[in-house]
This record gives C-alpha cells, structure tokens and sequence, in this order.
C-alpha cells in the first residue's frame, strides 16, 4: 500500500475547511471523543475487566494480538461503567451485523449485574472505546465473549455486595442483590450502583484484575439469559432511524467513487483527468506513487458518478502478466475450467488413497464433489466514511473485525495504531465476507487527497466483483464396506476450500481426512459456515452413496456408524418431527426426501427435505425443511430460530441457485438479475426444532446451521433419480 504521504490530489485541500466542532454531525454524533465518552456517561467508575494471560504473551507485558480471538479486556480497558446516576453502560469489541450480538452481550451483563435489559447500554465496536474482543467471526460471541462480559458483571455485582457490607458492617450471607441493588434482608436498607459509582473510597479497588476463579450464576438460575430479549435497536431498524454506515455523514462531507479495472488482469496505461476536474465541486485524486489508484470526490454522489463516468470514458487499458488482483499470473481458468484447475495446481498434487486394494473389503466407492465459488451477498454492500483531522484518521465502516481494520489502515499510512480510529455501527450483514477494509483504505485514500471527509460506498456490481468469494473446491472422497456392510476405511481431501469439518464425525476404524491448499483463481475467504458448507455436503452425498452400495436405509446406515450422542440425538429429532420412515416409503414418483447431519464449532445440527421433480421441464422444489439444532444451553431462543431459520433460507441458496460464473479476468454474473438468491417464493415450510441443553455450556449458532441442507436435498435428488448429484448447485 502506498504511504499516505504520496498521496495527492487534482485540486488543494480548501484552506477553510476545518472542523472546528469534532461532535456535531448530521443526525448522530459518531464522532465521540474520549473526554466527550467520559462526560457522556456521566461521573463513575470503570471496571477493568481481565482475561487471563494468553501464552503468547510477551516478557515485556505486550501481548501480541491474535486477530481472530483479540486480546480481551486488560486493566486499563473498561468493560462496564457504572454513572453516579444509575447508568450502567458495557464494552465489547463484537459487532452487530443482525445476528443479535448487542441483545444477547447486554443480557449477559444483565443477568449477573441483577438488573433488567432496559438498565443497561451497550457500545460495540469502537476501537478507541471498547475492549479487542477478537473478530465477530466463527461462531465466537457466545462462548468467548459472553462469558467475558458475565465476568466483568460479576465483579461489578461482587464489588457493591462487600461495598454495602463494609457500609454495614455485615457478612455477605445478610444480603442479596435483587433489581440492581443489594439489600439488607433483616432491615432492607439498600444500595445501588450508583452508590458504588460514588464512592470514591473503592476506586482502587475497580483497578484490580477479575479474580481467576468468580463465580457466575448457574444456568438453572438464569432469570435474564435464557429468555427471548429482542434486539434493542429493533424500533430505529423497523422506522429507518437507524444509520447504516452507508447513512453516516460529517460536516463537509464529500462522496466518492473509485476507478475500477474492467478486468482482474487490466492495467490502466493512460487517463484524461481534465473532463472531471472540469466539474464544479469535484476532486480528483491521483496517487503518484500507484498510478493505478484514480478516484473522485464530489459535493453529491451524482456528481462523483458524473466525473468517474467521465473519465473513464478516456482510460485506456492494458494486460500486465503479473497482476496485483485476484488472478494469479499465468493459466486465466474461467469458471468452466474451475475445478480441473483446481485439482492441477494443489499443493503437491492429491495424495494416494493408503488404504486402497486392502484385506477384507467388500466393496469400495470413489466420488468427487465440487463446490463454486459463491457470493455472500450482505444486504448492504461495502461502505465506508474517512476522516482525516490532526493527523489522525477515523473511519465509520461495516466490519466483522474493527481492530483488524485498525491495523490495516495504520499499516496502509504508516500510523501508529493509536493514531486510528475505527467506529463500526450496526450494519447491514456480513455472513463472513466482511473481514477485510479494502473500501475503508479506499475512502482513507480518497479523503487524505480531498482533505475533507469523503463517503464510499460500494454498488452492488463492486461488491460481486471485488469483495472476496466463498471458497471454491473440489472433495475427493473413497471409502471401503466391509462384509457386514460397515464402513471400514475412509479417505477424504478437500482441495482450496478448506480444513474446517474436514474429519468425519462417524466411527471409522482408518481414516485419511486432509485439506490440501490450492491456487485459487479469484480471492477467497470466510464464508457462513466456513469450508463446513462443502465438507458436509460432500460427506452427507458420500455417505447416502455408501448407504445404498451397502444395501441400507441412509438412517439406519448412518445410525451404524454414529457414537456421538450429540449428534445422534439432532438426527433422532429431526428424523422424528420429519415422520421420516413415514415419508421415506411413499410411492410418489414426484416427491423424494433426504437427509443430512454434521457438526461444527461445538453444535450439532440435522435436517430432513421433502422435494418435487418436475422431471420434464427440470425443476427442483423444496417444499418442507425439517431441522433440528443443538447448541448446549440456548441464551436467546427467539434470536436462535432466527438464526437457524436465516441460515436454512441461505443454505437454499447455495444449494440449488448460487454460482459465480467468470472468464477472461470478469465477473459475468455480478448482478441479483443474473446471480439469484433465494426469494420468499423459494422458501419451504420451515420446521425448526431447538434442542436445549442446560447441561452444556453455550456454543454459538450463526453458522453450523447452514452445513445440512444442500445435503438433505442432494440426498433426495439421488433417491428419486438414483443419479449421483457431485457438484452445487443442484442440477436435474
């Protein structure tokens, strides 16, 4: 990335131009200060809340950040504020991008803090103000930092409980703490957190770690967690009050626009600038160390569109054999070639099958399956809004990971990372494919050369085309039967889209399960689910194929190789709520059912499908889904079925429609007119069941239930058809 110094613009920064009011800005006030944050909350006492020491932490007492788990809370972090006038507010570097996070993290502090949802406030996200908590990624919020904020709760709780006994003089056995306050139960005096707020007497002590063993409240005591809270913001979401980052403005704020390449190979060779300087009221900025990078800023997004049209008009292109985007140089597959291309270029080749011609099988079975690369399609495309003032940059922006971000755009412009500030409102979905800044070190760019704020946002064709893919790959699967039919060994590579459930979850004597990278065509990433998605379907087809080369119904075929109860009990669920062998013997030529199970990120999940065929004109519909989920003790059934529910609908998605279609370096399909997802006419009857467990602890639920249902509905294609289905989406 080219030094923020090396970048220039068309035209001077305005020399008038300066903000001289950091707070005002147009219908909310994003750009909060410390000392504003501090006076907004009013006089109080911050909690610090540690984790325990990471073994990666160095002598020197500097932890090295890890990305995806952060570094939690440390002493001079607060994780809870308590105002002298009774406000409680929470801190946490989790995000909120629709799948619930702010209502269940205020819950949490909830139920150990005694108090109702409504007392407590939460700030998610900015990286000046709250805690690294790590990415809001793989399922992590509910078993990691859910527990961090219950522990910093607790403190909180445990403080105004020795608090009110020193007031007192009593032993801790005397009092309780209902609805936020602690109360004497012989004369029922009483104090609350406001009353700890203003003690200045116990300020040291709120600079103490979180002792190693505090107790949190056991979950059959749960009052708060548990029940079904609905998102906080859900009244700004429903009457458009809420700002989106493509809402955020600040005072003197301009609109840009980036010159793209029309292809990933293209390289710019010359450009007219003067069409769009000939504008009123835009910028054109040029970096001089990267020529490539050409983009506009203007008083209106029409007229940043009217500029870049501009000049795009005269840009003149060529093709560099090394390209700096997506493509590797060389070999250019299109999507026709995707797979062959891809098994080509694996890292060392495919491995041989070990147990290949061993004793005692029966009868062995060889698949491949392959999986395209598909879109994550968020509601609201990339968008960012940059700041520069002092020599300091803030950034508004929709990210799963603000101190990722942080430190791309300190690294982009040779900052220190305190020197970035990263503010993530609640934002329009991600489902994996926001972990990267790419358009806030755009907007950064675009704003350093105007010298004022600048928006970016990011057209639905820039987001299918520059945003990074769900993995493409290609699973080769054998396995051999033995003379009873069991499976005896099992061998099983996935090729580019990754390691996550890439072991099988069924008891097999010899296994051979390994992820073997590849060179990927287009750029890649987290997806919902992970390379979860393409194992499990892969594993599911695979073992309906062994099923039937064994002579044996698919359940009880998978029942004979299942130890784990877990996941045992969700099939059972499922294949019960679903009347399976009820379905499973109907004589309808025109109808089929299938089922799937799979495991991952410590849930467990399985799903039965009913399907019509039309085998004449090709069509394939799904008209009954059913599903069960297990992820140990539900915090919030409401927002779970949502979960579930959202990850079902999307799952159809990648089952029977969803594909990147590319060639010569383009997207072709880079519009929801030609790469469609699925539509309320799509959706199936939705049969959810959610298997609480209050015996275990909580694992999260924003992926795993998405890994069964390209499966199931594979699973049925091959009853009805007896036709192996080896590759997404579904073709009849």
């Amino acid at each position: 990335m080219t030094p923020a110094s090396s970048i220039k613009s068309s035209q001077a920064p305005d020399p008038e131009y300066d903000l001289q009011h950091p707070l005002e800005c147009v219908g909310y006030d994003f750009g909060l200060s410390r000392r504003a944050f501090v006076k907004g909350l009013g006089a109080g006492l911050c909690i610090a809340v540690s984790l325990p020491v990471l073994a990666q932490e160095r002598e020197s007492g500097q932890r090295s950040r890890n990305t995806f788990l952060g570094t939690g809370a440390q002493n001079l972090a607060a994780r809870i504020h308590l105002g002298t006038d009774g406000s409680i507010t929470v801190m946490a570097g989790k995000v909120e991008a629709g799948q619930g996070a702010r209502a269940e993290l205020l819950q949490a502090a909830a139920e150990e803090l005694r108090v109702p949802v409504s007392r407590v406030r939460m700030m998610l996200a900015d990286t000046d103000m709250v805690p690294d908590d790590g990415m809001t990624a793989g399922s992590g919020t509910t078993p990691r930092t859910v527990p961090a904020v219950r522990r910093g709760a607790a403190t909180a709780r445990n403080l105004l409980i020795a608090f009110a006994c020193g007031q007192w003089t009593l032993e801790h056995a005397a009092v309780e703490v209902r609805d936020g306050r602690v109360v004497h139960r012989g004369s029922n005096r009483s104090l609350d957190y406001a009353d700890l707020a203003r003690s200045v007497g116990t300020a040291k002590l709120f600079q103490q770690a979180i002792p190693a063993d505090i107790e949190l409240t056991p979950i059959k005591e749960w009052k708060v967690l548990g029940t079904s809270v609905s998102r906080p913001e859900a009244h700004d979401l429903v009457t458009g009050a809420h700002k989106y980052p493509s809402d955020i403005a600040r005072p003197g704020m301009l609109y840009g626009k980036i010159l793209r390449r029309p292809a990933y190979d293209a390289k710019l060779l010359s450009i007219d600038l003067a069409p769009a300087r000939a504008i009123p009221e835009v910028i054109v900025i040029r970096d001089d160390q990267d020529d490539q990078f050409v983009g506009v800023a203007a008083s209106t997004s029409f007229r940043a569109e009217r500029a870049l049209a501009a000049i795009s008009d005269t840009a003149k292109w060529g093709t560099t054999p090394q390209s700096s985007g997506p493509r590797p140089s060389g070999s250019k597959p299109s999507s026709k070639d995707l797979f062959d291309y891809l098994r080509r270029n694996a890292e060392g080749g495919p491995p041989s099958n070990p147990f290949a011609n061993g004793p005692s099988v029966a009868k062995t079975l060889r698949r491949t399956y392959n999986v395209p690369y598909i879109q994550h399609a968020p509601l609201e495309p990339r968008a960012a809004l940059a700041e520069w003032k002092d020599g300091r940059l803030t950034v508004w922006t929709g990210s799963q990971n603000p101190f990722g971000v942080r430190g791309e755009l300190a690294r982009a412009f040779h900052l220190p990372e305190d020197q970035v500030r990263v503010v993530i409102p609640d934002f329009g979905a991600a489902f994996g494919g926001k972990h990267t800044g790419e358009c806030a070190v755009e907007a950064a760019r675009l704003a350093r050369g105007a010298g004022k704020p600048v928006s970016l946002r990011w057209t639905r064709e820039e987001e299918f085309t520059w945003a990074y893919f769900r993995p493409a790959g290609v699973i080769e699967a054998e396995a051999s039967l033995d003379a009873q039919g069991k499976i005896a060994t099992w061998y099983f590579i996935n090729i580019n889209s990754g390691p996550n459930a890439v072991d099988t979850p069924y008891s097999i004597g010899k296994t051979d399960c390994r992820f073997i990278p590849s060179t990927p065509p287009l750029r890649h990433g987290s997806y919902r689910g992970l390379a979860a998605t393409a194992n499990n379907f892969a594993r599911e087809v695979f073992m309906d194929e062994l099923a039937a080369t064994a002579d044996s119904d698919p359940l009880a075929f998978r029942h004979a190789h299942l130890a784990n109860p877990r996941l045992r009990a969700v099939l059972d669920a499922a294949t019960s709520h679903f009347r399976w062998q009820e379905r499973a013997n109907r004589k309808d030529p025109n109808t089929s059912v299938g089922l799937a199970c799979g495991t991952e990120k410590g849930s467990y999940v399985a799903a039965c499908a009913e399907i019509e065929i039309d085998r004449q004109q090709k069509k394939l519909k799904v008209r009954n889904i059913c599903e069960a989920f297990e992820c140990g003790a539900i915090v919030n059934p409401g927002n779970l079925l949502s979960q579930v529910q959202g990850a079902t609908i999307m799952g159809l998605g990648a089952a029977l429609q969803e594909e990147i279609r590319f060639e010569n370096g383009r997207i072709l399909n880079a519009s929801f007119g030609e790469y469609r997802v699925p539509r309320l006419e799509d959706v199936p009857e939705l049969d959810i069941h959610l298997i609480n467990r209050p015996d275990l602890p909580s694992a999260g639920a924003g992926e795993t239930p998405i890994i069964a249902i390209a499966p199931a509905i594979a699973n049925a294609v091959f009853r009805a058809t007896g036709a192996s289905v080896q590759a997404l989406p579904i073709r009849i």
